[in-house]
């Protein structure tokens, strides 16, 4: 770090100099540090986008060039400032990223599963980044066959990840895809297991999704558009042939759509999939004869979502046809048409149908009620179904690895506020439950040094979000009380309460953490994400919002010990968080922060912009444009004061592009009118996701942490 490097060096230098070789030298090393905790100035180019006869003035269009090494000396001169700024808290992140990694059992595997006469392990080595993935035939007594170690497919590499892993039917080939660029670009290889041969041909920019015909030499896999990353194409693929012969089996045409391609749990059928947010459609393939044509599985019906898995001769479908919240059908794999659909279990309107695990004998779905998931089991034979109890007042589970449907055991994950994760196998003939791992907390965890709460806020509208939160039962709750709030608030993606190793080094502090469950989640049902998306988004805002002032008022904290954080989506609510009530947080992390929303929607060449209209509306509509740009952060940012504010971002980033944080960080520095700090951090070898490596994003972390902890101190001394 240079500022560390100025300040180590110039009193060494000053022990045998002159006077006035020391007052120059102590004078360019005070520059030196002035310049790293001066804010780098950011050049304006104003730059006119017109829409609806409205102009827009842009001064900062220009930052949108990766290629340009001016926009990288900028995030550079960006980076410099943060660690500049943050230099005095250095030996508090080192602090937090042991304790962090400390807690991490470094040698560690996963629970085992069975599947197709092989038990399947991901493990890691001590002092590793990387996973090991490996099997055992027939037993655990086995002889161990390592199908892939990323730790060697990762050296040399900035940045590397693993993404999807399929062994053929035959059990003599793998095929797996990576990314090492962090722009969700991958690549798929093939190896053979017992030689440890990999092929010669290599299939680049997919998805990384594999799946296997069943004459194990037939690969079918999904292609994406080079500019836009739009999953468009479903190729197929032979083994032993070059890729440049791969066949096009379908295009997607409409660019609202994205295209995939899954076998069904019964591994009769290879089947295509297109979905837009509110609408799918299914094409099946026998999976025994990969070269016929796919058939279409139902007619494309404009606001039909629905799921599908196979089981004998019927499918199960999870599917909102005549059901907000979603429900249970099923038809007969003869005829699949809408109107031979026919009702499962009938529909309650009070619970949201969130999945369905299909075995031979009996059906688990995933129900979600007052906002908590609750299992049912329903016996196929006998008719009966009951629910598998939970007791925490809020917790994260949902079913696990169950690839064989001829079972009777279900696996799955629990986790609370308290409780690390926690994985589970049940019996659903017995109702027999046993643990079969939880994960260790090195250096001891006792949840019952915790306590973890369900409370409700009444917002502005009369609408009831829940608030999940937890602390340290000796933190005392007052104005003083540190509180970190947490939400994302948006395609209908829900924040479980679940356990964080990483979160006690906060709450070891004295900090109180709470995720406010707002409206464009459907933590609530349908109705929920519905009231928070399109022309209700501001409902998002509102919430979170009034969640602050609830626990301000209950007297969990107040305005000078409230930070927030969001990330991505949850980014662009941080963003208008701090527009709308600056006055409410200490502090706030925008990570990822999609903040530049009428310009990225306009834009129909970026990754993933087509596919959002149905989630924000498409701008190019003048009703859609005017509330977009009524809330975009960006385009409202105004002079007046801002809480302390730590930005991250990723240069390779595939879905948040670097220049929206890049730019609305520039505009706040020319207008804000406080001397808070705001900083800009990105990571220039990664993307959305940050980081790769076990213990590598730990630093991110340990950062961010910092930050906060870092203001609390402040304001104490």
């Amino acid at each position: 770090m240079k500022t560390t490097l100025a300040l180590f060096i110039t009193p060494i230098l000053l022990l045998n100099c002159t006077t006035e070789t020391k007052n120059k030298t102590l004078k360019d090393s005070t520059e030196i540090i002035e310049k790293q905790l001066q804010a780098p100035d950011c050049k304006k180019i104003p730059k006119e986008l017109t829409a609806h006869n409205d102009i827009r003035i842009d001064n900062y269009y220009w930052l949108n060039d990766r290629e340009n090494p001016e926009v990288i000396d900028y995030l550079n001169k960006e980076n410099e400032y943060t660690e500049a700024q943050l230099a005095s808290t250095k030996s508090l992140q080192d602090e937090v990223y042991k304790e962090i990694k400390g807690r991490i059992k470094e040698e560690d595997q996963s629970v085992p599963y069975l599947y197709n006469g092989y038990y399947y392990i991901s493990r890691f080595e001590k002092g590793q980044e990387y996973v090991i993935k490996s099997r055992k035939k027939g037993s655990l007594d086995s002889p161990e066959e390592i199908l892939l170690d990323c730790n060697k497919l990762a050296k040399g590499k900035s940045y590397f990840q693993l993404g999807d892993n399929e062994i053929s039917t035959n059990n003599e080939l793998i095929a797996y895809s990576t990314d090492t660029v962090s722009r969700r670009k991958y690549n798929i290889y093939f190896k053979n297991i017992k030689t440890g041969k990999v092929y010669e041909e290599t299939i680049p920019n997919t998805t990384g999704e594999i799946t296997w015909a069943n004459d194990n030499k037939t690969v079918f896999y999904a292609k994406q558009d080079e500019e836009t990353l739009r999953s468009y194409r479903i190729m197929k693929h032979t083994l032993g042939t070059s890729v440049d012969q791969d066949i096009i089996v379908y295009e997607e045409k409409d660019e609202e759509y994205d295209t995939y391609v899954f076998k069904t749990k019964s591994e009769k059928y290879i089947v295509i999939g297109s979905s837009s947010t509110l609408t799918d459609e299914y094409q099946l393939l026998n999976a025994d004869t990969p070269n016929e044509k796919f058939k279409l599985f139902a007619p494309r019906t404009k606001g039909l979502e629905y799921e599908i898995d196979h089981k004998g001769n019927e499918f199960y479908l999870k599917t909102n046809k005549e059901a907000t919240n979603f429900k249970i059908m099923i038809c007969n794999e003869g005829n699949t048409a809408i109107d031979a659909w026919k009702d499962f279990i009938p529909y309650n309107d009070s619970i949201l149908t969130e999945d369905l695990d299909v075995f031979d004998h009996f059906l688990v779905i995933s129900e979600r009620k007052d906002g908590l998931v609750q299992f049912r089991v329903l016996n196929l034979d006998s008719k009966d179904s009951y629910y598998i109890p939970f007791n925490d007042p809020a917790y994260l589970c949902h079913t696990s690895t169950n690839i064989e449907i001829d079972t009777k055991k279900l696996r799955y994950i629990y986790s609370s506020m308290t409780t690390p994760k926690s994985v589970y196998e049940f019996d659903m003939e017995t109702k027999k439950q046993t643990l079969l791992k939880q994960s260790e907390i090195v250096g001891g965890h006792n949840p019952n040094n915790y306590v973890s709460k369900r409370l409700y806020a009444t917002v502005r509208d009369g609408a009831k979000v829940p608030i999940s939160l937890v602390y340290k039962k000796t933190t005392e709750l007052n104005k003083n009380t540190p509180l970190l709030q947490y939400a994302y608030g948006s395609y209908g993606h829900i924040v479980d309460p679940g356990f964080s190793s990483s979160r006690l080094s906060l709450l070891d502090r004295g900090f109180v953490f709470a995720i406010a469950h707002i409206r464009g989640s459907e933590t609530l049902g349908r109705e929920w994400y519905e009231d928070g998306k399109f022309l209700n988004k501001k409902n998002t805002f509102y919430d979170f919002i009034d969640c602050s002032n609830f626990l301000i008022k209950e007297g969990y904290t107040s305005p000078d010990n409230l930070f927030a954080e969001g990330g991505s989506a949850g980014g662009l609510l941080m963003g208008a968080i701090v527009n709308y009530n600056p006055e409410l947080y200490k502090g706030v992390i925008a990570a990822v922060p999609f903040v530049d929303v009428v310009t990225t929607m306009l834009d129909a060449s970026l990754p993933l912009t087509t596919g959002e209209y149905e989630e924000w509306g498409n701008p190019n509509d003048k009703e859609y444009y005017d509330y977009m740009k009524s809330y975009s952060p960006y385009d409202n940012v105004k002079a007046q004061d801002y809480p302390n504010i730590l930005v991250t971002t990723g240069l390779h980033d595939s879905q948040v592009q670097y220049w929206e944080p890049a730019k609305w960080v520039a505009k706040l520095r020319d207008l804000k009118t406080d001397d808070n700090l705001l900083l800009l951090k990105t990571n220039m070898e990664a993307g959305h996701g940050g980081a790769s490596g076990r213990f590598e994003y730990i630093k991110e972390i340990a950062l961010e942490y910092a930050f906060l902890i870092s203001l609390t101190e402040k304001k104490n001394n």
